[in-house]
């Protein structure tokens, strides 16, 4: 399979040098990937079922959902090992990363709250209830506001940091999943699964602005939307579409589907080369680590990784 890659890269755009951590919720590990090689150089181990990832803002530090073990484990990307294992409440999945570092926002699924961790003491310092299976979860540029999403009541839940307060709720498609702050902070796309929508929100006024249909929109079979990333560039959201093997292309400004580019079996987190020529996506079904070319939509390899691939951080 790497001979595949190497041979795909050929024809591609060089990439410049980067490195994929992807989480397994199956081995228990991270598979660590040299971006352009796509050979898998190292696997660090971790708490159980590892999902959600975080990057701190100085790049040193990885920071690892371990949802049946309900911590966070800290992992130091020089050395590549554990250094600290953080009390993260019950069933962590996903968490945000304040912008200054200081925090984890952690959506604790089995509990329905979002805890706020300070990352100097190692405690939770605030909870703050929302609805069922919280699950997707970000912080916006600013730092000023957490979003969380229910899987299971269809909500999304916005909150004030300062106070840990809950100033507002919004219905959305089934099963909301992921959530990322686009355009500055100045809009929120909220993917919901069962649904297969991207609901895309105006931040100000929590308003719904659009909803992409991506079941509508000529797409492959058994379309779900999961994961989310974004360009560098801010033109382009990347929506993983699960059980539905591929990844949608959408122009940020006028919400246009504009590809389908082909992943693996059951593509959940996805994550950008710093520079956005490819697209790797973790695919749990299959055991591999789908690599696309942006560009192109070109699919250039899958590196095989068994287990169950999850979530995806990509460092320079």
């Amino acid at each position: 399979m790497i001979a595949l890659l190497l041979a795909a890269c050929q024809q591609a755009p060089p990439a410049a040098p980067h490195t994929v951590y992807v989480s397994d919720e199956q081995a228990n590990v991270l598979h660590v990937i040299d971006g352009p090689s796509g050979k898998e150089t190292a696997r660090i181990p971790v708490g159980k079922r590892p999902r959600g990832m975080g990057l701190s803002p100085d790049g040193r530090t990885l920071y690892v959902a371990a949802s049946n073990d309900d911590r966070i484990d800290v992992v130091d990307l020089a050395s590549r090992r554990v250094t600290g294992q953080l009390a993260s409440g019950p069933d962590p999945e996903r968490f945000a990363v304040s912008p200054d570092g200081a925090r984890l926002y952690i959506a604790n699924e089995d509990d329905a709250k979002v805890s706020f961790l300070d990352l100097a003491s190692g405690r939770i310092v605030s909870e703050t209830d929302v609805g069922s299976e919280p699950e997707g979860i970000a912080v916006s540029p600013d730092g000023t506001l957490v979003v969380c999403t229910s899987e299971a009541s269809s909500l999304v839940h916005f909150i004030e940091v300062a106070t840990g307060r809950l100033i507002d709720s919004v219905m959305v498609g089934t099963r909301p999943r992921d959530a990322l702050f686009t355009d500055g902070g100045r809009r929120l796309w909220v993917t919901s699964e069962a649904r297969g929508t991207a609901t895309v929100f105006d931040v100000a006024s929590r308003k719904v602005i659009h909803t992409i249909d991506l079941v509508k929109a000529k797409p492959p079979k058994n379309v779900q939307a999961v994961g989310l990333a974004v360009s560098p560039d801010g033109r382009r959201v990347y929506v993983a579409l699960g059980r539905g093997n591929h990844v949608a292309e959408i122009d940020a400004a006028t919400f246009e589907v504009g590809r389908y580019d082909k992943a693996g079996f059951r593509n959940w987190g996805i994550g950008l080369s710093p520079d956005g020529k490819r697209l790797y996506a973790a695919n749990g079904l299959s055991g591999d680590v789908s690599v696309i070319d942006t560009g192109s939509g070109r699919k250039l390899a899958d590196i095989k990784t068994g287990g169950k691939p999850w979530g995806v951080v990509v460092t320079p």
